[in-house]
């Protein structure tokens, strides 16, 4: 096991009703003004958006709305929120969604506490050293910003999509009602469960020595995100599934699940350019096609860890012919996602051949990094898996 540093500071507030306590828990933390932050109609649509007003408002605390987020949330918003948080002296960011609203909000944050654009912390130009708090209440289970380090934003001028870790981007809380997930589209829901498979896949088949420990955690959650991912796409409002699918959202992002091991995320680096270049494409949805390409040209990296997820995640009965187990691992992965209305091929998103090469040098940032993981992903790798997904 590698050294690490484990540092989960954002205060999770769990289950049923913990909206409603938000204006007492913004007055513990003194919290005067606020910029609240959504995407666009669906928490209108739910009575959330009302519940939050209804709260700032009886808590007396100001607030400046600033909806609009779009899923690959764009930095011209997040430009006009910089602007907002600077002449407003806002003392907290509350970002009311999912991953795409709390992305936006993180770079705000960051954003507005320097005299340039917040695109060069996503670049990697410049390193965040301050941030005005943020704060969630989550809206469906995917992206485990919440508690994650990250943030992923799109330069829509450019058609670029990047992210960045810092300790700045640590959420101050967070809201988690499973409830407030049971109106997610079955489309959406599938995008998130994806998602939060991938965060913890990505780290499990990675580089470092042996970590059982975490490789129990790990395969745990897959496990249980597999399980309760096949329950609400039968019955979206069934509680406990909805909660299993919430909280391992969580813990599937906030680095838990991949303790003691080095990760790159080769796949979501892929896919950051794919939904980057292509704005229709759900985030979940890119990574479901990329994931089982990636891993069939990976596999023998590392063959020991994909047979422990195949037999004990995918159900896979062992054989003589250990391979075979490792690639029958591979398609259950692929048809669970197809199960659960997820697309398999980049042709099914409506992006063929043609583009392969674009979204290949754009990953690899025009020739100037290469991702090493368990393979090295270049710019030749990065066309094979395009067109391994096709």
């Amino acid at each position: 096991m590698e050294n690490f540093i484990y540092n989960t500071p954002t205060r999770v507030y769990f289950g049923k009703g913990q909206e409603n306590n938000l204006g007492q828990i913004l007055k513990s933390y003194g919290i005067k003004k606020v910029l609240f932050h959504y995407g666009k109609e669906s928490i209108k649509k739910t009575g959330l958006y009302d519940k939050v007003i209804n709260q700032l408002k009886a808590f007396k605390i100001h607030f400046i709305e600033l909806g609009g987020v779009e899923p690959n949330p764009k930095l011209s918003l997040v430009l006009k929120g910089v602007e907002i948080a600077k002449k407003e002296n806002i003392d907290l960011i509350l970002a009311v969604g999912g991953g795409s609203v709390l992305d936006s909000a993180k770079s705000i944050s960051v954003g507005a506490k320097v005299d340039f654009s917040p695109w060069l912390f996503s670049t990697h130009e410049k390193e965040p050293t301050s941030h005005i708090p943020v704060a969630s209440i989550l809206t469906i289970a995917a992206s485990g910003s919440d508690m994650s380090n990250s943030c992923v934003i799109t330069n829509d001028q450019t058609k670029e999509k990047r992210g960045f870790s810092s300790e700045e981007n640590r959420c101050l809380f967070s809201i988690l009602n499973p409830e407030l997930t049971y109106t997610v589209s079955p489309y959406q829901t599938a995008c998130g469960i994806t998602d939060i498979m991938m965060h913890t896949l990505e780290r499990y088949f990675s580089l470092g020595k042996e970590t059982p420990l975490t490789d129990n955690i790990a395969l745990g959650l897959l496990k249980s995100v597999v399980d309760a991912g096949k329950i609400v796409m039968k019955d979206p409002t069934n509680y406990d599934a909805r909660a299993t699918l919430l909280w391992a959202n969580s813990l599937s992002h906030n680095t838990l699940t991949g303790l003691g091991r080095g990760y790159v995320m080769s796949v979501h680096q892929l896919e950051h350019e794919l939904s980057g270049m292509f704005d229709n494409v759900s985030h979940g949805a890119g990574l479901a096609v990329l994931w089982p390409a990636w891993a069939k040209l990976s596999f023998k990296a590392t063959p020991e860890r994909f047979l422990r997820y195949s037999y004990e995640v995918m159900n896979v009965t062992k054989t003589n012919d250990l391979e075979a187990d490792i690639l029958k691992g591979i398609e259950n992965t692929k048809e669970f996602f197809k199960s659960i209305g997820m697309p398999t091929t980049l042709r099914e998103l409506g992006i063929y051949e043609n583009s392969f090469s674009k979204l290949a040098n754009n990953a690899m940032f025009n020739g100037k990094r290469v991702l090493k993981d368990i393979i090295t992903v270049d710019y030749e790798m990065a066309l094979k898996i395009f067109k391994e997904a096709a």
